[in-house]
């Protein structure tokens, strides 16, 4: 038999013994070889064949070194003879001894131009060592020559001689082809997984595209919608994939093992060199993914969303979204022209999570994730797990990551050492949008913290800054939990706000909206083609009040995603406080909803055991893992046990909610309304601003004067009260005493602190021109403003006033019935005992020598804060001497002191 020459086939540095000789097959009509793209290695001219008889596989042999004319001839000689010995040696016609293919069914010996031979089936046509050519396999996908099945064939090795070659030897030789006698196979992708990927429909893109080990070799497999050409690059070899039609190419390399290699893939004009997305193991371990299931991944923003990141030893981003009820989901951005086609991601078992690692992208990049629903159609979602996201209205993710470095350490140290409920907490509410319409995060910086500070207020509280796509939900129809509103800049630019207020002593709360999100088509509703976020049974989906939907509390992976989000903030972002938005409508079944709109519970009930079980988890996931934290619910329904430990349950038979404090609608309400009526009816509403003692111990209370009591025709804060101009603010200013007084910590609506006239409107923002100096009313409205400095002022250095907010002994009424009067005085204690009397007088008239009763064993009272001083606005009727107490006991106690009271107004007295 006639030997190989050692330098036939792509690999001409391979030893014959450790090459396929393949027989020749019945010969067939010779295809054109395809014309190679320009990015393979340029094809060397032919020599003039003998006229002789090809097979397929033969048309589709690669070009490669240059030989003579004479030398193709002797060579296609060798050859026939070589294949005459092995026909008569071969089995009878028909028959497989050992399983092996009879020799009138075999592949011929492919015979490149050049008079070199390249093995039909292991050999992938336009394999080449760097400087000879490449070739194509036929159009069109066909399967090799001699392929049986999926285009399997048994090779049959026959004797080889070492023959003498000068080409060169590239190191990649070293890895060539498994023994002789292994099944080689089509590299294509068959019909069945190239339909759905053309489709979006692909659970598994990775067990078909990228490299993998196949008798025969390693196959290669792309998927490039678009691309002209796909070349493999791998060290100084290159081989051009076969174009097998609608954006895929393959090839099969006689190679032991896969070996590192990038893609040099050639479009109309260009030509790009890249990583194979599909050759990468997944970026999530199997505890994410069992964590996921769990619904207990409380660090699900580090698993989930995009991150730019090194995997493998490649930069790149690695994608992951929740999606168990889609077909298949793709990732579309700017990075692909938002054509997702050629980037589908892989399902990761059960846990309903795709991923995918894009390399050579990172951060700026836009994305979304392309999903094919159940019925097949498919939708464009943003990413509910994206930390960054476009300026509203526009709606695509941001690929992001964080380069912040924090200045706050003795901030965070420090607040934990005391907690919330027992310390000072005095909170201006701000809108960031609209508190300085224009200004961004870090221009923000440098006014908010100044201005807070000097006020003299504690914390702020930030109405919600996660992203929202209309402006005037004020932030509360949030479609990105994760992302703060891009409108005012970056993440980071929100992490240096949060740092120059933490730098100024100030606390950050931010609202925070678990209760529902908005319908839109390109966020949460339906996210993957079925419920999923949200209730499946409609009428617990639908909240009545908003058109928005309600989330499915049940569901422990959209719990997980909540809870983790409220993780999220406080640990990314360093946020003190969150406080939870709509609890009410969250904890009641019938919430807004007449009778035949709910479902009563397995007990019965109307109480959303859902819900429940959810802001327990949550609570109680904060409060461990971030120290010094505070969770605040607004909640305006008497449910038992708001502000109670979650293991500590009480009549109703439940845990306690576990929040740190609650808002006390009950007394905004009350006082808000026995403020509004004329002097001369308050004696007969004097129980509203006394029926909140009643309750004052039952939960943690803060005492908000918020921004939906300023708004849809409400009036703002001075313009509920009645009377002429200085009436109204002689009122506000004694409310304003008597609230910071009140037992509870304080919250106040950005405008309300200067008595802007005019509702709030977050198309401009508070009414800053009422203390421009010019202004001919700006010391009244300066005079507001001062006060509310004095007030914080007072009260922080006063222990009495917050120390005890929560315990019955650090209150005691003095007189909480002078009705007639409009009076109503109360002592306040800290916890050595040291009292504060306030004494809130809401007549317009002065009383003179009013008696109130006092504790015996203070010697001398001094006048702290009279809210009718002239620096503020008042008249200034005020005490400016020492009061000392007389032994004529009064309202129950064993002394008295005699005051001056000014018209509408409070005053506070302490030990001289």
């Amino acid at each position: 038999m006639t030997p190989r020459p050692e330098s036939s086939g792509p690999f001409p540095e391979q030893p014959a013994d450790r090459r396929h000789t393949e027989p020749p097959a019945p010969a067939r009509k010779k295809t054109p070889a395809k014309k190679q793209p320009a990015s393979a290695a340029t094809e060397k001219p032919a020599a003039r064949k003998t006229p002789a008889k090809k097979t397929a596989a033969a048309s589709r042999s690669a070009p490669v070194a240059k030989t003579t004319v004479r030398k193709a001839a002797a060579e296609k000689a060798t050859a026939r003879k070589t294949a005459g010995r092995r026909q008569a040696g071969s089995a009878p016609a028909g028959t497989t001894p050992s399983g092996k293919t009879p020799a009138d069914r075999a592949p011929a010996v492919e015979e490149a131009p050049g008079g070199t031979t390249a093995p039909a089936g292991p050999a992938v046509p336009g394999a080449t060592p760097t400087g000879t050519g490449d070739a194509q396999r036929a159009p069109g996908g066909r399967k090799a020559a001699g392929t049986r099945g999926r285009g399997a064939t048994r090779t049959t090795p026959g004797p080889s001689t070492p023959a003498a070659s000068t080409d060169p030897v590239p190191e990649d030789a070293q890895r060539l082809a498994p023994p002789e006698a292994e099944i080689a196979v089509s590299p294509a992708v068959d019909a069945g997984d190239r339909e759905r990927l053309l489709h979006g429909t692909h659970h598994a893109p990775h067990s078909v595209l990228g490299a993998h080990p196949v008798p025969g070799g390693i196959a290669f497999r792309a998927f490039r919608p678009y691309a002209r050409a796909v070349t493999v690059v791998s060290g100084g070899m290159t081989v051009g994939l076969h174009d097998d039609g609608d954006g895929f190419f393959s090839g099969l390399l006689p190679l032991r093992e896969v070996p590192a290699y990038r893609l040099r893939v050639a479009y109309e004009g260009t030509e790009v060199e890249t990583e194979d997305a599909y050759r990468f193991l997944p970026t999530l371990g199997e505890l994410d993914l069992h964590l996921i299931g769990e619904g207990r991944h409380e660090e699900l923003w580090t698993v989930l969303g995009a991150h730019p990141t090194a995997h493998q030893g490649v930069s790149g981003t690695r994608f992951s979204v929740w999606a168990p009820n889609a077909l298949g989901v793709r990732v579309a951005g700017s990075f692909n022209f938002w054509d997702g086609t050629g980037f589908p991601m892989r399902s990761l078992g059960s846990s309903g999570v795709w991923e995918l690692f894009v390399p050579g992208i990172g951060e700026g990049e836009l994305y979304k994730f392309e999903i094919t629903r159940p019925d097949g159609s498919k939708t464009l979602r943003a990413d509910p797990m994206a930390r960054r996201t476009e300026v509203p209205p526009a709606t695509s993710s941001v690929v992001t990551s964080s380069r912040y470095e924090w200045g706050d350490a003795e901030w965070l140290e420090r607040r934990a050492e005391v907690p919330a409920h027992r310390a000072p907490l005095s909170v201006y509410e701000v809108h960031l949008p609209s508190w300085r319409p224009g200004l961004t995060y870090r221009q923000l910086a440098e006014q908010l913290p100044a201005y807070v500070k000097d006020l003299g207020f504690t914390h702020v509280e930030l109405m919600p800054v996660a992203e929202h796509p209309f402006g005037g939900s004020w932030g509360y129809q949030v479609t990105g939990f994760y992302a703060p509103t891009a409108r005012l800049g970056t993440p980071d630019d929100f992490r240096y706000l949060v740092d120059a207020l933490h730098r100024a002593g100030i606390g950050v709360i931010m609202d925070w909206v678990p209760a529902h999100f908005p319908r839109d088509e390109w966020a949460l509703a339906e996210f993957d083609g079925r419920p999923l976020y949200e209730h499946s049974d409609p009428l617990r989906a639908a909240h009545p009040d908003w058109g928005t939907l309600e989330f499915d509390f049940g569901r422990r992976e959209v719990r997980n995603f909540l809870v983790a989000n409220a993780l999220y903030w406080c640990e990314e972002f360093h946020i003190d406080g969150l406080r939870v938005d709509a609890v009410a409508s969250m904890l009641y079944l019938d919430y807004s909803r007449e009778p035949s709109q709910w479902t009563p519970n397995e007990h019965g009930g109307r109480e959303n055991l859902d819900a429940v079980a959810f802001l327990q988890e949550m609570n109680a996931t904060v409060y461990r893992r971030v120290p010094g934290v505070v969770t605040i619910a607004e909640e305006s329904t008497a449910w038992d046990g708001v502000t109670r430990a979650t293991h500590h349950r009480g009549p109703s038979g439940f845990g306690g909610l576990g929040f740190g404090l609650k808002w006390n609608m009950g007394w905004m309400h009350d006082s808000l309304e026995y403020m509004s009526h004329e002097p001369v009816h308050r004696r007969y509403h004097h129980g509203e601003m006394t029926f909140s003692m009643v309750y004052a111990y039952s939960e943690n209370y803060v005492l908000p004067i918020s921004h939906d009591e300023v708004v849809h025709g409400k009036r703002s804060l001075v313009s509920k009260m009645p009377g002429d101009w200085w009436r109204r603010r002689a009122d506000l200013r004694a409310y304003l005493g008597f609230m910071w007084a009140h037992p509870g910590k304080q919250l106040l609506f950005m405008g309300q602190e200067f008595a802007q006239g005019a509702e709030w409107s977050e198309a401009h923002g508070p009414d800053w021109w009422l203390l421009d100096p010019h202004y001919g009313a700006e010391a009244d409205h300066r005079g507001v403003r001062d006060l509310v400095r004095d007030l914080n002022t007072v009260y922080r250095a006063s222990p009495a006033l917050w120390q005890y907010d929560t315990e019955p002994a650090g209150f005691r009424w003095v007189t909480g019935d002078a009705a007639d009067d409009n009076v109503l005085a109360f002592l306040r204690y800290d916890a050595d005992g040291s009292p504060l009397l306030a004494v809130s007088h809401f007549a317009p008239v002065v009383r003179h020598d009013y008696r109130i009763g006092v504790p015996d064993d203070v010697p001398a009272w001094h006048e702290a804060l009279n809210t009718d001083a002239a620096r503020y606005g008042g008249s200034d009727v005020t005490n400016p001497d020492t009061v000392k107490p007389e032994p004529q006991g009064w309202h129950g106690l064993p002394a008295s002191i005699r005051l001056t009271l000014p018209p509408l107004a409070t005053v506070w007295l302490r030990p001289a």
